[in-house]
């Protein structure tokens, strides 16, 4: 199939809201690192930690002022890294996340404003939800790739198993973060509706401020090792 051909294709198979190809692209590794970064010139250093311990996706949260421009340093020197903004609260940032090179969004909730403007930009998405209201709202509004958050707090692996099992026929994919660690990480793998999981534990705020770039590898590395255990099992 050609290129024009493979793009037809791709526009026949997905929704234009939901972004379903492209969101999944992001999800192959099983893994998103979540991180913050204080300091834009620590942006690719970290990246690249992760990228050698084996993992090529990442998010930036958007609570800090270095955000927008460590995505940006990233994209420019290293792309083979998928970059992600999170903590997405307005439409603005959804703007300011495209303008510096965000790949996808994520946000903490269901702010329909900002899944409006990512639908809008055909920014690949990923709202927050904890409830079966909010599933079934973000159903009805074309989006199935939800993050599940607060994970642990909210009962972790078994209570998104429960929550998943109604929807489960909807086709709805989870990326469970919050609280996640490497000891419940195959908890999480085990659910079938969890398309990835996101976790902060591997590039830890303290570890990205103290440089620890091969603490961080080590830790990726070692995650990537549940994740292959886990597909081995499945």
């Amino acid at each position: 199939m050609d290129s024009i051909s493979s793009s037809l294709a791709a526009v026949i198979v997905y929704h234009w809201r939901t972004n379903s190809v492209n969101a999944e692209s992001f999800l192959r590794q099983r893994l998103i690192c979540i991180t913050t970064v204080d300091r834009a010139e620590d942006a690719v250093p970290l990246a690249e930690a992760l990228f050698a311990g084996g993992l090529n996706v990442m998010e930036i949260t958007f609570r800090t002022a270095a955000a927008a421009e460590a995505i940006q340093r990233i994209r420019q020197h290293l792309p083979q890294m998928s970059i992600g903004a999170g903590t997405l609260l307005s439409p603005e940032q959804v703007q300011e996340a495209i303008d510096f090179g965000a790949q996808f969004g994520v946000s903490p909730g269901l702010n329909e404003a900002v899944l409006d403007a990512a639908g809008e930009r055909d920014l690949p998405f990923f709202p927050g939800v904890m409830t079966p209201t909010e599933i079934d709202r973000a159903l009805s509004l074309g989006w199935k790739h939800l993050k599940f958050f607060p994970a642990e707090p909210a009962g972790g692996a078994a209570m998104l198993r429960a929550l998943a099992g109604p929807f489960a026929h909807t086709g709805v994919k989870f990326v469970p973060t919050g609280g996640i660690n490497a000891a419940s990480l195959p908890d999480y793998l085990a659910v079938p509706q969890v398309a990835a999981v996101g976790g902060s534990w591997m590039a830890e705020r303290k570890l990205v401020a103290e440089k620890a770039w091969q603490k961080i590898t080590a830790l990726t590395a070692e995650a990537m090792k549940v994740i292959a255990a886990a597909q081995t099992k499945s």
